[in-house]
């Protein structure tokens, strides 16, 4: 019999703030069951596994973050798109460490297909429709725009801005300033 109180979406949303706290890869089912008190079988009426968990993390993650995007970039394109969504991503990854990294955790091919990640795909694609890029070169723009992201916000949360100038918000609006100078001139032949 479960244990009362626990349900999958409460230990997902507890593993969720553990991951903030401790670091997504530190969060264990052991973790989880330390932070209810409870033996860590007890888990397991809810959970198949680590990899479970970790993957319940990931979507939670997803989800949150596709639906703050949405919210960002309604009725918005261009460059005003591309700020919002750039700074959903970095204001998120600043607020919840744990659940980016989550948000990048590799999901099995089923798994993913059905994810909020096809949302964020699309989301992407239809910003980069405001800059008319044609494939490959939305494709290649896309992974750009990641690459960037994603980067930025791994130095600074690493603290890899922290002591020099200038502060890591102005460099940020400098970077999506060029991005968006790059988008709109992007080259267009190899």
């Amino acid at each position: 019999m479960a244990r009362a109180g626990l349900t999958t979406e409460r230990l997902v949303r507890a593993g969720a703030e553990l991951a903030d706290e401790i670091g997504f890869e530190q969060t264990t089912p052991a973790e989880l069951a330390r932070r209810f008190g409870v033996k860590t079988a007890s888990l397991y009426s809810h959970l198949k596994n680590a990899h479970d968990l970790k993957t319940k993390i990931a979507l939670l993650a997803l989800e949150e973050l596709a639906d703050q995007v949405s919210a960002a970039v309604a009725g918005r394109a261009g460059k005003d798109a591309l700020t919002a969504f750039a700074n959903v991503y970095r204001d998120y990854a600043l607020k919840h460490p744990g659940r980016f990294a989550a948000a990048k955790f590799r999901l099995d091919p089923e798994t993913a297909a059905a994810s909020a990640g096809v949302r964020h795909a699309q989301m992407t694609r239809a910003i980069l429709r405001g800059y008319d890029l044609a494939e490959p070169h939305q494709t290649h723009a896309v992974r750009l725009l990641g690459s960037v992201f994603s980067g930025y916000v791994g130095l600074e949360t690493a603290g890899g801005f922290s002591h020099s100038a200038p502060d890591a918000q102005e460099s940020w609006t400098e970077i999506l300033n060029a991005l968006d100078t790059l988008l709109r001139n992007w080259p267009t032949t190899s």
